[in-house]
């Protein structure tokens, strides 16, 4: 299935999930930000939220980043409001809903589209380096902590976990 759509109250309000397309990378970065400035923010520190998520991010480095996973695109009317990747090995690499759109199912629906993609791809699990902040997500669809990380970005250490989760025969 290449595209998906969900019906949602009014009718200009259809949420589509799609591929990556050339020129989104602009609107996945406002999502990336707003995702860890207005939520994320809520489980780190001002310091480890900029080291996260700085506002002068090099353009060129998110562009080239965001080509290179070619996330699924959750699209509501004509914004786009989340973006998720799976790579070939399992790996979900970015998994991002807008801070202006938390707990509307966006979420949810881009994470049905990866297992999806994963079934497609014959993939016996799904991992992922995990905030805090989205770790109650992730195991409310499956996965479980495999190991506590402290990665450093920018000279400041956060935490993640490691999750993973095994996937059925045929997804």
């Amino acid at each position: 299935m290449t595209d998906s759509w969900l019906k949602l109250p009014h009718r200009e309000d259809f949420m589509e999930i799609r591929r990556f397309r050339l020129g989104d990378e602009a609107a996945l970065f406002r999502v990336y930000f707003t995702a860890i400035h207005e939520i994320a923010c809520r489980d780190y520190s001002p310091e480890q939220v900029e080291a996260w998520a700085p506002a002068d991010l090099d353009a060129d480095l998110w562009t080239n980043r965001v080509r290179g996973i070619q996330p699924f695109v959750a699209v509501l009317g004509d914004e786009i409001v989340g973006y998720a990747d799976v790579q070939q090995d399992g790996y979900v690499d970015h998994f991002f809903v807008s801070g202006a759109r938390p707990r509307q199912g966006i979420g949810t629906r881009l994470m049905a589209r990866i297992h999806e993609e994963a079934r497609s791809l014959g993939l016996a699990e799904l991992t992922s380096d995990v905030s805090k902040t989205a770790e109650p997500f992730f195991a409310l669809h499956g996965f479980h902590v495999v190991e506590r990380r402290f990665p450093v970005l920018r000279g400041v250490t956060l935490q993640n976990a490691l999750m993973r989760k095994v996937l059925a025969r045929g997804g």
